[in-house]
């Protein structure tokens, strides 16, 4: 017993814990894009923090359940509604057999994560759920969802719903600075090229998906050349390839590439990117390595707050109403507390 899509959206994919452990054989690491977003919906819910959930882009889907389960939609803001009553990011709820999850307009960010609680009922493929269609590995049979697909799910375990204190809901901004650190291949840059790009603003363009971003702004001119001899590329890595406009690698990226990386965006900030949309803009603010981890210690730090500060109650059951004020109908979902 679990959901059924009745409309795929823009791209629906079952997304967890990143392949790590086969890019030597050149298999994409792959996983959720905001890893943030991720672990936090999973927290929301009591699960693994790498769990897989589903990971939608701008269009959300529409699920129908036929068993009560507990979800958590975080990330993005793509309006989600429950039975077309509008519900809240960032908090769990109960579902009932029969509810309809939906999504309405974006308002903010473009990737949205949907948690169960239990997780998704899937086969771990290379030690993950994740999906890497360009292999059609993990996933729902290594692909994005489909009308009529059928999902799994585990059963409702209990009535208690949390709620996360809005001071550790990010807010996603249509200019971004990311965080990086120099190198590896900075060297091959000459000063004042590499000011010139850690000072210049670029813009998102409409070539961005999994595997890269690609960045519009003012050219890097390299000293000796673009290319390299293919070595590893990390999450974030920074390419210069030779028209000079950046690349930033993401979650699909290949392993290994034979172009320039002037710098690689740190860990923490990734999720920032992953909510880019075309058009954005980025900006660049280098820090070193031993700050890089100070950041991440933060990071973990604030993670470790959002579990120990989540409110929790119990719910009986959801109860949808249909008020109407002066002559206009409202739709509302009322949570019976125990």
């Amino acid at each position: 017993m679990g959901f059924t899509v009745k409309s795929k959206g823009l791209l629906t994919l079952i997304q967890g814990s990143p392949r790590i452990g086969y890019q030597q054989y050149g298999v994409s690491m792959s996983g959720a894009m905001d890893s943030y977003s991720h672990r936090l919906g999973n927290i929301l819910l009591g699960n693994k923090e790498d769990e897989a959930s589903l990971e939608i882009l701008i269009m959300g889907p529409t699920l129908l359940f036929d068993k009560p389960s507990k979800i958590a939609i975080t990330g993005g803001d793509l309006s989600p509604r429950i039975n077309n009553i509008p519900i809240k990011m960032w908090k769990s709820y109960i579902v009932n057999s029969g509810d309809i999850l939906s999504f309405g307009n974006l308002k903010s960010g473009c990737r949205a994560y949907i948690s169960f609680e239990g997780g998704i009922d899937v086969a771990y493929v290379m030690e993950s759920k994740s999906t890497y269609t360009k292999a059609n590995l993990g996933g729902y049979e290594g692909r994005a969802l489909r009308e009529g697909d059928y999902i799994n799910l585990d059963n409702l375990k209990s009535n208690t719903i949390n709620t996360i204190d809005d001071i550790y809901i990010p807010i996603f901004k249509n200019e971004i600075t990311l965080r990086l650190v120099k190198g590896p291949q900075d060297d091959m840059f000459s000063d004042e090229e590499y000011q010139k790009f850690i000072s210049g603003e670029y813009f998102v363009t409409d070539e961005c998906d999994r595997m890269g971003y690609r960045l519009d702004g003012e050219p890097i001119t390299h000293l000796r050349g673009a290319d390299i001899i293919s070595d590893g590329i990390a999450f974030g890595a920074i390419q210069i390839p030779g028209h000079g406009k950046p690349i930033i690698m993401m979650a699909d990226r290949q392993t290994v590439g034979g172009y320039t990386k002037i710098a690689n965006v740190i860990s923490t900030d990734l999720y920032k990117l992953a909510q880019a949309k075309p058009g954005d803009k980025i900006s660049f603010e280098e820090v070193n390595i031993y700050q890089s981890h100070e950041l991440l210690k933060l990071y973990e730090k604030e993670i470790e707050n959002v579990k120990n500060n989540m409110k929790s109650q119990e719910v009986l059951k959801n109860r949808n109403f249909n008020i109407t004020i002066d002559d206009v109908l409202f739709k509302t979902l009322v949570e019976e507390i125990k």
